[in-house]
């Protein structure tokens, strides 16, 4: 289900001759998605030059890092066999570690709510590659032993190694690596020369500068009671969007909705927000925060939020009620 809709923001026949610039566009099926990128340029090459470095960018790093594509790092180090050790290792390059500093940064945020390695939690939901089959809700029992599979603390980092300790069986990268891969693919579009550009998935967005005729971006924001309506519209101008719903992934068990966001103290979907949405000047970290804001409880959201510059964000409360910082304004 898609957060976003990406409206309100198409030149007319007669604006682009006086803007003297072509909208140019390409769409890929990464990460689970759709993922779109719109150029405005008066260059033909090189708009779409950059598109093709900016999507050779996400597929390098969907290959390097994705936990579902077979061969990557992550990948690897999940399916590999302890043998005698209480531990599994891989090398981990430069990038690799920085990447991970800002997971453990997310960890340490959220008072250890936000996991990487929920993965066993979430299968024994439901939430894995069959999510079309029956599901029930699991037992305290289960959800207790499964927890005990879950603990960042035992991922380390060491003389260029990631090291996961026993008990921790994976690490998923669901919620982070989209927005890291469009963040890393707007660098490159920025670096060719680019400077009017949109790059859209489902919770993930960057913009590059503003619309051809100098106006922020206007984006309409899906409403999760009535996903078909929008709440209202946000712009953006030079900046990253990243989001979590409670409506984008779910299972149905005796009529009601459990959603895929599981708050790894309860074992349990979080069931005080619907929406949360972050406006950053890094796609990266907005989908961190994004993911972060939701398992925090929302006055320590708020006393954050307020402590970094840049940083805007808007909840809507399981009751319907939207909180928003000051610097986000919704329009009609």
């Amino acid at each position: 289900m898609v957060i976003f809709f990406y409206g309100c923001n198409e030149d007319k026949k007669s604006n682009i001759s006086k803007y003297e610039k072509e909208k140019y566009e390409k769409e890929k099926f990464l990460f689970g998605t759709y993922l779109k990128i719109t150029v405005y340029e008066k260059d033909k090459n090189l708009a779409k030059n950059a598109i093709d470095l900016a999507y050779n960018e996400i597929e390098r790093i969907d290959k390097k890092f994705n936990s579902k594509v077979e061969g990557s790092l992550i990948f690897k180090i999940n399916n590999m066999q302890n043998s005698e050790k209480e531990y599994k290792e891989i090398d981990l390059d430069e990038e690799g570690q920085l990447l991970f500093e800002k997971i453990k940064n997310g960890y340490e945020l959220s008072s250890g709510e936000y996991d990487i390695t929920m993965g066993p939690l979430m299968k024994l939901w439901g939430f894995g590659d069959d999510i079309s089959k029956n599901h029930q809700i699991p037992s305290f029992y289960d959800i207790e032993k499964t927890k005990e599979k879950i603990d960042f603390t035992k991922i380390e980092f060491s003389n260029g190694k990631l090291i996961m300790k026993y008990p921790v069986e994976e690490i998923d990268t669901g919620s982070f690596l989209k927005g890291y891969a469009v963040s890393k693919a707007k660098e490159k579009m920025v670096h060719a020369g680019i400077t009017s550009a949109f790059i859209t998935s489902t919770s993930s967005i960057a913009a590059i500068g503003r619309k051809p005729d100098n106006t922020p971006w206007r984006i309409g924001i899906q409403d999760p009671n009535e996903p078909s309506e929008i709440i209202g519209v946000i712009e953006m101008d030079n900046n990253a969007m990243g989001a979590s719903g409670d409506y984008q992934t779910f299972i149905e068990i005796d009529d009601k909705k459990y959603h895929h966001i599981l708050q790894k103290s309860t074992g349990f979907p979080v069931n005080d927000k619907k929406l949360v949405l972050v406006l950053f000047n890094d796609a990266f970290l907005a989908d961190i925060y994004s993911t972060c804001f939701f398992l925090m409880p929302i006055d320590k959201v708020m006393d954050f939020v307020y402590t970094i510059d840049c940083l805007d964000i808007l909840i809507m409360k399981s009751n319907g009620e939207i909180l928003k910082s000051k610097n986000i304004e919704i329009l009609d």
